[in-house]
């Protein structure tokens, strides 16, 4: 054995571990990216996994960045290219301060029409994925959301340095060998465009501390449903028991099901909105990347939390409880349970405010209250108009002063109970509470609706539109907006037209969620004038797509099981009192 003998089998490895460095990743040692919701400039929902095709890819920008509109067209004409191929090429916005009249006018400018361009307004994916510039591309996989090239177009711009012409074109070397099932060329590359500035939070590169940061986060907006009498699936009471939850919470946060405010922001404001700002969302999602760490300090989760008030509004003035305690299975799906109640009135009263109170949240999925007396309107529905309802994330129904809603003491009362199976045997017996006006109102508040009892959804459709009307022949104020569909509801919009032709968005929901039926009562009721229409829009996704489908290959009609469809939009609004007639000269 020669003197450097025995070093052998260690250059052996030493050049066996550089070889294997420079291999391409394969699809199992890739990272994966999580999924996320946006919303594109035309207020359309795109959510990583519902989306059909083999690849996404996605290309950060921000207006004003000279190395975006460098790239911007080399993007495009990427996707007229390979979209064929079954890719998706998404642009996404990721500048704080960019607001949706910013990114329109670049896009017309650069000539990026045909491109799909997605608002990241909290910065929540950029920060998710930690692109720290612009112009980074990040192509994903479809089949296992993994990350197989990152980093820019090609090696043309680079900082503060501009080549004749591209000689590596990465990108595109990488969608052909990902088509052709090959290896990646290489599947990684440091991107060179405009530094994304987050919110302070965030840009300051600390971890947010637990006891002061995040926490009363936590207490503000989650803990009233997630604690032991609450309707959440887990209780915040320690960090332990967060931290456990920690990707769970990055989900939630990414594709804004949590906290469960759907509205979209640029449209109307609303009572007690439930969403997070921007820099909320980032102190989260830095803490979850970091690990979920604990810090020092006491805990502030493990404080004890006061019981939750039995009825909100105080002591009701009376109490409908459904008869008879309703007994739910462990396991299956089960029918709406329509139950007849007596009317706890013996005479006409007004009600000042209503509400619900759900017996057992863990399987209560909705209770709606029914009325029908002679003369109320027709509504195709034999247990009469809406009166009240609740869903989780609802709250009480409260009238202005001078407004309020009459029951008659004939009104035949109707419960409908929907119940969800949770694994374990479960009883209930919900209440609704009855609050009575002091004072005959000045305005007598209904609830009205625009309705689409002719549906009929294709079988796969992923994008099935509908419409649905309401005239006023009187002027009226309106007080709350409840958007109605079931589980193939993708997303719905109120809309109002006025005599003069304008036309005013009062609500828009683009990420509907049957399990999250919210109510919207509007910060400032709107007047109405005689002669205007409401129009209400939206669409139903029968594709395979839709996760909470629950028979894709079903043509669907209208029909009060949640398996069947509805397109109402329920709405609350009362007609202006008449001017005072003035006695004749």
């Amino acid at each position: 054995m020669t003197p450097h003998s025995k070093f052998f089998p260690q250059a052996l490895i030493l050049l066996a571990a550089l070889l294997l460095s420079h291999l391409p990743a394969r699809a199992g040692d890739r990272p994966t990216v999580p999924n996320f919701s946006l919303l594109d400039l035309d207020d359309a929902n795109h959510e990583l996994h519902r989306t059909p095709g083999r690849v996404v890819v996605l290309m950060f920008t921000g207006t004003g960045c000279p190395i975006v509109r460098k790239n911007a067209l080399k993007f495009r004409d990427l996707k007229d290219r390979f979209e064929s191929g079954g890719m998706n090429f998404w642009l996404v916005n990721s500048y704080a301060d960019d607001s949706k009249k910013d990114v329109r006018k670049e896009c017309q400018k650069l000539g990026l029409w045909s491109m799909t361009c997605l608002l990241d307004t909290k910065q929540s994916l950029a920060l998710a994925l930690q692109v720290e510039r612009t112009a980074e591309v990040v192509a994903i996989d479809t089949k296992d959301w993994s990350i197989f090239y990152r980093g820019a177009i090609d090696d043309q711009l680079t900082e503060g340095a501009e080549k004749p012409a591209a000689t590596e074109k990465y990108l595109e070397q990488a969608l052909t060998a990902f088509l052709a099932g090959k290896e990646i060329p290489t599947p990684k590359t440091p991107a060179h465009g405009c530094r994304i500035s987050y919110a302070k939070v965030a840009e300051a590169g600390a971890v947010p501390d637990y006891a002061t940061q995040v926490a009363p986060l936590l207490q503000q907006h989650c803990v009233s449903c997630h604690r032991a009498d609450g309707i959440g699936p887990f209780s915040m009471n320690k960090h332990g028991r967060v931290a456990n939850k920690a990707e769970m919470i990055e989900e939630v946060l990414l594709t804004r099901r949590m906290p469960p405010w759907d509205p979209h922001p640029d449209y109307g404001k609303f009572i007690d909105p439930h969403a997070l700002s921007r820099e909320e969302t980032q102190t989260l999602l830095r803490w979850v990347e970091a690990g979920a760490p604990r810090g020092e300090g006491a805990d502030p989760l493990e404080a004890p939390l006061a019981a939750l008030p039995e009825w909100p509004l105080g002591k009701p003035d009376a109490v409908l409880k459904v008869p008879e305690v309703q007994k739910i299975p462990a396991t299956g799906v089960l029918d709406y349970r329509h139950i007849k109640v007596a009317n706890p009135f013996k005479e006409d009263v007004w009600l000042s405010a209503l509400d619900v109170k759900a017996g057992n949240r863990k399987v209560v999925h909705h209770v709606i209250l029914y009325a029908k007396w002679p003369g109320a309107p027709d509504t195709g529905s034999s247990k009469g108009v809406f009166f009240i309802g609740w869903a989780p994330g609802s709250t009480a129904m409260k009238y202005p002063a001078g407004v309020a809603k009459k029951l008659p003491a004939n009104a035949e009362l109707t419960l409908e109970l929907h119940y969800t199976t949770n694994g374990s045997e479960a009883t209930d017996q919900s209440e609704v509470a009855f609050y009575l006006a002091a004072d005959p109102p000045e305005r007598s508040a209904e609830t009205r609706q625009a309705i689409e009892l002719n549906l009929n959804i294709p079988p796969g459709a992923a994008e099935a539109r509908h419409t649905a009307t309401y005239a006023f022949t009187k002027p009226a104020t309106i007080y709350g907006l409840f958007p109605h569909m079931h589980f193939r509801g993708k997303w719905m919009r109120y809309e109002l037209l006025l005599p003069d032709g304008k036309r005013e968005t009062l609500l828009h929901v683009p990420r509907y969620d049957f399990q999250w039926q919210l109510s919207y009562y509007l910060e400032q009721p709107r007047h109405v004038p005689a002669g205007s229409w409401l129009m209400v829009s939206g669409a139903f996704d029968n594709s395979a797509l839709n996760p909470a489908n629950p028979a894709p290959g079903k043509r669907v009609v209208f029909g009060e099981q949640s398996w069947d469809e509805m397109f109402i939009g329920f709405f609350e609004a009362a007609d202006d009192p008449e001017p005072a007639k003035t006695a004749a000269k």
